[in-house]
């Protein structure tokens, strides 16, 4: 199959209103994929790149090569691509990536010019959730969706689940829980305050959430391995020396791990990743794991198990120092309390969750429910960039700053909040504003005022304020603010102290 073929069904997809039509496009184009491109293909349809990071930024991708008017390349000859610029690396390597880049974009259509950007780049946006993509794999080979979910839970891998499909039922079920390889975590939806959150669970448990790094920790024998949230393998001696020590000799445990300060209080997020992500630097940064879920022991899984019973599984493995503190409650000022002393204590919030409930790998659904203070700012929109994927045409990526003296100071971007009507309303002020351009960046004077909420900010060496904003979003635009009326960059920095 061409790569073209692929670019357009993407794009049909990010432009279809309902999930319906967004599926049969997709199954429709999935069985048109030959055997040796089926697990390629499918990634990219869902915007995974196989092959992780490449090393390909926007700075290399900001200015393409002319494109080509008919499509030539296979999907099979862009994965062998994205698998020799994987390998470059070494002193002019980055000159090599670019002359890879300018040779393949240029024999490119300008749709697959559009789609590969994206792809490269994160920001394929084209309405192709995972649960879109699992059904329509589901309508393909004409599997049951809840075998396709199940043995996407258990393998963690997109690719691998692919394939079973193109084998029939037998090799979907025969993907199984298997101690030492990861499965995805189950996530949790948001909920605005802890009374809210014991409203939507009948029989609730709270428990802090830390404000760490997810592990899933992997022990078969004297063998012990730790997998981060994405499925890499993880660098912590520490909480693998500490399970070894555990009695069982098969177990697959969920948990947290945090940087912690000499007196036990948890560091900054900022911290905990160096230190997490870094081999060496645990010496300086000492990362404490804590345990809150169980999914193996000893032969017996217990992913679809409640809640209530895989805790008296992990009660009986895990000491009470390496768990997290918990509570069950139905009482709402009872929870609130409980969040306020996770706060107090430095930690990022609260997990409301159903007692009741198995464990929903790789889902977000209203089982577990996550409780956080958030924080607002009001920052002045300084640049925006031009979206792609179902966002092509609008300008979408706004670049946030606050005051500083007389003058603005960029704290990070997001595409967050917005819906079509803010993108529509934002394209058409921010081209009034619009002061010069750069690429795919339109700066502005620095007139709008918005409203974004984040979970905190960081501190930062990327921009000139030193901090960066934590998962920005947009609230709202605030028209009745002006630009001398934002946040200053001493308000900002205020909130790395709470």
């Amino acid at each position: 199959m061409l790569l073209n073929d692929l670019a357009w069904t993407s794009a049909a997809v990010g432009a279809a209103a309902g999930r319906n039509e967004k599926i049969a496009l997709l199954a429709a184009t999935m069985t048109g994929l030959a055997g040796d491109e089926v697990g390629s293909g499918v990634s990219y349809l869902a915007g995974v790149v196989p092959q992780g990071s490449i090393g390909l930024g926007w700075s290399t991708l900001a200015e393409l090569p002319d494109p080509a008017g008919v499509a030539t390349i296979t999907v099979s000859e862009f994965d062998d691509w994205l698998t020799g610029v994987a390998g470059t690396r070494g002193p002019g390597s980055k000159e090599q990536r670019k002359s890879l880049v300018d040779d393949l974009f240029g024999r490119m259509t300008e749709q697959e010019q559009l789609f590969a950007s994206g792809l490269l780049l994160g920001d394929l946006r084209q309405g192709a959730s995972q649960g879109v993509m699992l059904s329509a794999m589901s309508v393909a080979w004409s599997v049951p969706l809840t075998d396709v979910r199940r043995a996407m839970m258990l393998s963690g891998d997109l690719s691998a689940t692919v394939r079973a499909c193109t084998d029939g039922l037998t090799a979907l079920r025969g993907i199984t829980l298997t101690v030492g390889t990861p499965i995805l975590p189950m996530l949790a939806s948001t909920a605005p305050s802890a009374a809210a959150a014991l409203a939507q669970i009948q029989r609730p448990q709270l428990e802090w959430k830390l404000d760490g790094a997810r592990i899933q920790i992997h022990k078969r024998g004297g063998f012990v391995v730790a997998y981060t949230r994405g499925l890499n393998v993880a660098d912590v001696p520490e909480a693998i020396a500490t399970v070894s020590t555990f009695p069982a000799a098969n177990l697959i445990l969920d948990g947290e791990v945090i940087g912690v300060d000499p007196d036990g209080r948890p560091m900054p997020f900022q911290e905990t990743m160096g230190a997490f992500a870094q081999d060496g630097s645990v010496a300086t940064v000492p990362l404490a794991a804590f345990y809150f879920d169980v999914l193996h022991v000893d032969g017996v899984d217990l992913i679809d198990l409640p809640l209530e019973e895989r805790l008296v599984a992990l009660d009986r493995i895990v000491p009470a120092e390496a768990r997290i503190p918990r509570l069950v409650t139905t009482d709402a000022a009872e929870a609130e309390r409980f969040l306020h002393d996770a706060v107090a204590e430095g930690q990022e919030g609260v997990m409301v969750k159903s007692l009741d409930a198995p464990y929903d790998a790789g889902r977000r659904g209203k089982s577990w429910l996550k409780v956080k203070p958030v924080h607002t700012l009001d920052l002045v929109v300084l640049a925006v960039e031009w979206g792609s994927g179902r966002r092509a045409g609008t300008l979408s990526n706004i670049h946030l700053g606050a005051r500083s003296g007389d003058d603005f100071v960029m704290l990070g971007k997001t595409f967050k909040g917005m819906t079509d009507e803010i993108l529509t309303w934002q394209t058409e002020r921010f081209l009034e504003l619009e002061t010069h351009r750069q690429g795919r960046v339109v700066y502005v004077r620095p007139e709008q005022v918005v409203e974004v909420a984040v979970d905190g900010v960081q501190t930062s060496s990327r921009y000139p304020g030193g901090v960066a904003l934590r998962f920005a979003r947009v609230r709202r635009y605030r028209h009745d603010k002006t630009a001398n009326t934002a946040d200053t960059i001493e308000t900002v920095r205020s909130l790395l102290s709470r």
